[in-house]
């Protein structure tokens, strides 16, 4: 390898190693403002200082493995679905689903990521929900809009207060800053494809 082709290969490692950092800071911080917490929140939770997490929410600082678990169990979820996020090249313009990120959430909620693209602010997404499971306990909000379609069961999406009655063919669309609930109130798995727009 000449010196030219090695400086190629390392500039491409630094962008790489700089794009996922800035993706699991966008993760946190995302995460972050769905639960409704402030920094200082999340720093007391966690024992870290809140600038400490400010940067690493910037990307301008690599997470230590300790405080990916301390944020990750603050934050209620598995550290899987804080750093399972594959940064994309411009160039894969076709996605195999043995290329899909899998994670399964705190609360049992298996999402398949199939394709996370954070320069647009799109997430696409097949979430599979188990009988009396969903996405928070409580409705949260978040930046952005987003789209579900129910490929199979019945699921209840739960906007301002107001449950919607999902069944298989149903697509449901809001804007996420509105208060919404996701969840499985029956007793047969619920797979749906899902939509997120706006996400910086």
């Amino acid at each position: 390898m000449n010196r030219q082709t090695a400086l190629k290969s390392s500039d491409a490692f630094a962008e790489t190693a700089a794009s996922t950092i800035a993706a699991i800071g966008a993760r946190i911080r995302e995460l972050r403002l769905e639960r409704s917490m402030t920094l200082q929140a999340l720093a007391e939770a966690t024992g870290l200082s809140p600038s400490l997490i400010s940067v690493v929410e910037r990307g301008r600082s690599s997470p230590s493995i300790g405080s990916l678990i301390v944020i990750a169990e603050a934050l209620d979820v598995p550290m899987s679905e804080l750093i399972a996020v594959r940064v994309r090249s411009e160039e894969d313009i076709v996605v195999r689903p043995e290329s899909h990120e899998v994670i399964e959430t705190a609360r049992h909620v298996v999402r398949r990521l199939i394709r996370e693209d954070r320069s647009r602010g799109v997430s696409v997404a097949l979430n599979e929900y188990a009988p009396h499971t969903g996405s928070a306990e409580r409705p949260i909000t978040h930046e952005g809009f987003e789209y579900g379609y129910v490929l199979e069961g019945i699921l209840t999406v739960e906007v301002d207060g107001v449950a919607h009655v999902l069944e298989e063919g149903d697509l449901i669309a809001y804007s996420s800053q509105r208060r919404h609930r996701i969840w499985n109130h029956g007793e047969a798995r619920v797979r749906t494809l899902w939509f997120n727009f706006g996400r910086s």
